[in-house]
């Protein structure tokens, strides 16, 4: 089945030879970017186009039309290209605008063969140039990206964005638009097509932090295009023609054209709305360090286009240097254990060593061996923690509502957004090696899984030190701070709380969200209840599935909510009957691919009448704990991370308050 991307959203691909696919409502250029790790253009030999259409591994179209088809061999991509970018641009002749035009549909299939995964690009305006898709590399793998990045000031401006200077950038671009327009006379007129439709939720930004990236090598070496002599000067982006309506004053006709400085368009949900906004500021730099004292941490010291996406990217960063950290001393220790054992073995496998007190010399000194290698290599940990620590006490205060902890001031003042953010905090993560070094476990948004809270006492040790109820309680009050965190960082009317609580053991918890008059519904209770409300998401999926293979957005029935949705499912397998159950599965399963999110509150052991059956619905999810338990794996380095929940404080009424913001905002929404 074909993955339909949301903006921002990255599907795994399981293969490395593809086939782009473009499909335009309008005559396009189709190009490709070859960009190192941190998606910076070596030179204008890393793009591929008309004039120069290969890149090792692909070759692009040669024409303007409305359809392109070319073959992508990722194995054959050059060590040094960690990105590989599909670019669409609009020709002079056409559109002047992708908003004036039909959506384009671009996707990742296989040769001649079934599609892997689509993307719809949408929400653009004045842009003329877009990035629509992108295939990366991550930890050896390739993956695809939906990205949709426009902007106004054409193929220049994204040229120059992604690293090319801004002569080069305009050069280049000259070249290719310029070879669109002599091409423009005999292009075949686009073809009518029926395109899959929009996706209904808002995505995150692109890339996934994984990472500090370091500058690469070139991707190739194509050669360079020249631009080609024009008997009229082709404008490189939106700006008009010389002499036409619009033209900004100076533009005549007896020059070329000024070029205005390129500007980016912030259409993309991380970056601003309007052209005329600048970027967010970048933070700025540290004060030099005096020599032999570590830098000075900076809150947004990452990449990324706004504030929050490098915040978004520093968490990371700090979270793979403590684990970096942590592994190198644990592997320095364990070295120097093995090593002094081996030493003592040495020494006590020779008689000779028992006589004159010789062996006694040789335990002791491959004892002391192991301490120094011991300490040096404790002297580096502390270091390095305490440079994270430093970074975290800068880092922690500045963090936005979606990945601040509920007792950050920032929640005091926080207001309904206008788009959902590009990821949430579901608690805090730390190692024995320090544990009051806390990194925020930042998930990314849209949730690719669902969430399950165990509230079984057989789960960790510290559950099995507490009672039952206290815990129920607990992981219920947990399910509760994360569902109003959701509503509090999506758009007002972008995201719906739906809750199953079939013995009504929850009500205390989800008093403050009944109170609100936040759920989509009273909470369902009895099986009739969850049989009604699994009955309509079922549904719900199964419609917007249709949709979005039919690409018929409008043919959605009028009663279909179309924002996120979010199922919090209390005491299961309590008031479920089978039926019940295969429709509960359905939907961890094929529920977040169109917004339908799972929240379970359970034990896994008052399940385990249904055996086997459910252990995919279990793997499925991912596991969080209402105390702190050392359940989250690190396959990287083998480290077992310590998740440790984040409720809100004690007496605190930030929950009821953020909850009363929400339920103004609606109320002040409805006609």
């Amino acid at each position: 089945m074909t993955a339909e991307l949301v903006r921002g959203q990255n599907h795994p691909l399981s293969r490395t030879q593809v086939e782009i696919r473009v499909s335009a409502g309008t005559p396009v250029l189709a190009l490709a970017s070859a960009c190192d790790d941190a998606g910076r253009l070596a030179g204008p030999e890393s793009v591929a186009h008309p004039g120069a259409r290969n890149l090792p591994g692909l070759e692009v179209p040669g024409a303007v039309a409305g359809e392109h088809r070319f073959a992508v061999d990722l194995d054959a991509v050059a060590p040094s290209v960690h990105r590989l970018g599909v670019v669409l641009v609009l020709p002079p002749g056409g559109p002047v605008r992708f908003g004036a035009a039909p959506a384009s549909y671009v996707a990742v299939a296989e040769p001649e063969g079934a599609e892997l995964a689509g993307y719809t690009v949408t929400g653009l305006e004045s842009e003329t140039a877009v990035v629509a898709l992108e295939l990366y590399r991550r930890q050896g793998a390739w993956k695809v990206r939906a990205v949709g990045q426009g902007y106004a000031d054409g193929l220049g401006a994204l040229l120059t964005d992604a690293g090319l200077g801004a002569p080069a950038a305009l050069a280049l671009a000259a070249a290719v638009v310029g070879a669109a327009a002599r091409d423009g006379a005999t292009r075949e007129p686009a073809p009518t097509v029926s395109l899959p439709t929009a996706p209904l939720r808002p995505g995150a930004v692109p890339g996934a932090p994984l990472g500090r990236p370091e500058p690469q090598d070139a991707a190739s070496a194509v050669p360079a295009p020249v631009a080609p002599e024009q008997p009229e000067p082709v404008p490189v982006s939106g700006v008009p023609y010389p002499g036409t309506p619009g033209a900004a004053p100076g533009d005549c006709g007896d020059g070329p054209p000024t070029l205005s400085a390129p500007t980016l368009s912030y259409v993309h949900p991380r970056r601003r709305r309007s052209t005329t906004e600048p970027p967010e500021p970048a933070p700025q730099p540290a004060a030099p360090a005096q020599p032999g004292r570590p830098p000075v941490p900076v809150a947004g010291d990452a990449a990324g286009w706004s504030m929050d996406e490098r915040l978004y990217n520093q968490v990371w960063g700090m979270f793979e240097d403590l684990a970096r950290s942590v592994a190198a001393y644990r592997s320095a220790c364990d070295f120097a254990e093995s090593r002094m054992d081996r030493e003592l073995d040495e020494a006590l496998s020779d008689p000779r060593h028992r006589l004159g007190g010789s062996g006694n010399a040789a335990r002791d000194e491959a004892r002391a061996r192991h301490d120094e290698l011991v300490d040096q290599a404790k002297a580096v940990l502390d270091r390095d923690l305490a440079q994270l620590i430093a970074e975290s006490e800068v880092v922690e205060p500045a963090l936005p509502a979606p990945y601040a902890r509920w007792a950050n001031p920032v929640w005091h003042g926080h207001g309904v957004p206008e788009e959902a953010p590009m990821a949430l905090r579901l608690g805090d993560l730390h190692l024995p090696e320090r544990p009051d070094l806390r990194i925020p476990m930042l998930v990314r948004l849209p949730l690719e899984r669902g969430l399950w809270i165990d509230n079984g006492r057989t789960g960790s040790e510290a559950a099995m030190t507490m009672d039952t109820d206290r815990l129920r309680r607990a992981a219920m009050d947990m399910a509760v701070a994360h569902a109003v965190r959701l509503l509090a960082v999506h758009p007002g009317d972008r995201f719906s709380v739906h809750v199953i609580d079939a013995a009504g053991a929850g009500a205390a918890s989800l008093a403050p969200l009944v109170a609100a008059g936040a759920l989509a519904g009273p909470p369902a209770a009895g099986a009739a209840g969850v049989t009604r409300t699994l009955a309509e998401l079922t549904r719900r999926v199964d419609l917007v599935q249709m949709a979005v293979r039919a690409g018929a957005p409008e043919e959605l029935p009028p009663d279909v909510d179309t924002a996120d949705q979010l199922l919090i499912v209390h005491d299961f397998p309590h008031g479920f009957d089978d039926r019940a159950v295969t429709r509960l599965r359905y939907l961890a399963d094929e529920g977040p691919a169109v917004g339908v999110h799972l929240l379970m509150v359970a034990d896994r052991d008052e399940a385990s009448a249904y055996g086997p059956l459910l252990d995919p619905l279990w793997r499925s999810l991912m596991r969080l704990s209402p105390v702190p338990d050392n359940h989250l794996a690190d396959p990287w380095v083998g480290h077992a991370w310590t998740f440790e929940p984040d409720l809100p404080p004690q007496g605190s009424r930030v929950l009821e308050q953020t909850l009363d913001r929400i339920a103004a905002t609606r109320r002040n929404a409805r006609p």
